[in-house]
């Protein structure tokens, strides 16, 4: 249909970019993109057709009729076209200039080689013709045909310039490389290298879009691993950087954090493909932000770091110190400072709580503290302890998933008797202050903790009248009544 438009109009027009690779790769795709030039083309009131992308959609737009919405962007000379699920996006054939100091290019029209030329990867740089003439022709010009067969992303032009151009695109490798299990060429991965420092004219929005796209691959660590091989991690993300590397004092050395996070994240995210969604729960954002507590679960570590004569290593209280840092690495990174960044930091905070529960000895009380302090998450906070048994003594981690299953079950029984993830105190504060005539103060505060306290520890029964009566028994005991 699009090319029968095109005919009509006598424009040239070809299907590029992502989804003629997808098509090759058997993946689906949603996200059309077409460009067109002139051929002679024109109006059908006879002017010369200036801008064939708009144009183009204009067209495909009012064919395709009632649930259609085209949006146009005359500064660029592009066009969208939405229906139902499909994307199409239309843009005149173009050519590129950059300066030093911006990613964003001159842009001018050009030939569709010209467009070619300035296509970001040879895989990226295929199309295929939707005129009837030339139905279904394939215009390869950098063989990215076999650049697919052997799994390599590689620059269609010379890469330094590509990335000195628009540094980003430094970044999209590496996630193509991650997303497809796909390697970087030698001189792909050369220019990168040079060209690292570059980065620092990219917006943090930017990199954090393509940092949540490798965080949602089937294996991250992969994106992870060559963001520090290429230099680009330590210039987006030091802390993580911080991880690596091993100390040895006295023969005794603690295991390198940086790479066992990365298998934290890819154990995380084989086990949440098992995650069940909750109530208006949109699961693909929470897997995200699942990941992201994976990845920062250990980043206290470094600074909690000490040297103990008789324990060795240890890491004391880096799940606290993880937590007060991530709300700053959430806000450098230019990711969410809402709800998203607090679950983050919830589940850097209580990583440690299971693995304390079942080297302890596993008690309601500190089993209902738990349910209570995770609230809905629980099932989060128990996948992300899971895969954080990494021994590669397999009778331990044997041991450990049993010891958690048992934690699981007391959760379940508990929950059941008790009704504790996410309650609240049975009487109210405005209740306490009618029932002992106080007004507005500290104490108050203090008899809702104790009443919690009271129900958490098991002391009462999670009910009103148990609470009530609690709370006379402590107001006739501080004497205020």
């Amino acid at each position: 249909m699009v090319g029968e438009e095109a005919d009509r109009m006598q424009l040239a027009c070809y299907v590029i970019g992502g989804w003629v690779r997808d098509l090759f790769l058997h993946r689906e795709s949603t996200d059309i993109d077409i460009v067109c030039l002139p051929s002679q083309a024109r109006l059908e009131n006879g002017e010369t057709i200036s801008r064939p992308g708009i144009a183009l959609a204009e067209a495909v737009a009012k064919r395709l009729g009632r649930g259609a919405h085209l949006s146009v962007f005359k500064t660029y000379g592009t066009a969208q076209v939405k229906k139902g699920g499909l994307e199409l996006e239309f843009v005149g054939a173009r050519k590129e200039s950059y300066q030093r100091d911006s990613r964003n290019p001159i842009v001018e029209d050009g030939t569709l080689q010209e467009d070619q030329n300035r296509r970001d990867f040879t895989i990226n740089a295929m199309a295929i013709c939707l005129n009837h003439d030339h139905y279904g022709e394939l215009l390869d010009p950098f063989d990215g045909i076999e650049d697919l067969e052997q799994c390599i992303i590689r620059t269609p032009l010379d890469p330094d310039i590509t990335f000195s151009d628009d540094p980003l695109r430094m970044m999209r490798a590496i996630r193509f490389a991650t997303q497809l299990g796909f390697f970087l060429h030698e001189e792909t991965f050369d220019a990168i290298v040079r060209n690292a420092q570059r980065i620092e004219i990219i917006t943090r929005e930017r990199i954090a879009e393509e940092l949540n796209k490798i965080m949602m691959s089937r294996r991250p660590s992969e994106g992870w691993i060559l963001l520090d091989k290429t230099g680009l991690l330590p210039l987006i993300f030091p802390e993580l950087t911080a991880l690596k590397g091993v100390e040895v004092k006295e023969g005794r050395g603690h295991k390198d954090i940086f790479f066992h996070t990365l298998k934290v994240l890819d154990n995380v995210s084989d086990l949440s493909r098992n995650l069940t969604p909750k109530e208006d729960d949109k699961l693909e954002n929470r897997v995200l932000w699942l990941r992201w507590a994976a990845l920062l679960h250990d980043i206290g570590k470094p600074k909690s770091k000490e040297w103990d004569p008789h324990a060795g290593w240890t890491f004391r209280n880096h799940n606290y110190i993880g937590a007060k840092m991530v709300p700053r690495i959430f806000a450098k990174l230019k990711l969410p400072q809402n709800e998203k960044m607090e679950y983050v930091k919830k589940m850097v905070d209580l990583h440690m709580r299971p693995i304390n529960l079942i080297e302890d000895s596993v008690t309601d009380s500190a089993v209902r503290r738990l349910l209570f302090e995770a609230g809905d998450d629980i099932e989060d906070l128990m996948l992300l302890c899971d895969a954080d048994i990494t021994s590669r003594n397999e009778e331990k981690k044997a041991r450990f998933h049993r010891n958690y299953q048992l934690v699981r079950q007391k959760m379940v029984e508990l929950e059941e008797r008790d009704r504790i993830r996410n309650f609240q105190p049975p009487i109210k504060g405005d209740e306490i202050m009618e029932i002992l005539h106080l007004e507005p103060c500290s104490t108050i505060g203090e008899l809702k903790t104790a009443i919690k306290d009271a129900i958490l520890d098991g002391v009462i029964p999670n009910e009103y009248e148990a609470a009530k009566a609690y709370m006379l028994q402590l107001a006739h005991e501080r004497g205020l009544c």
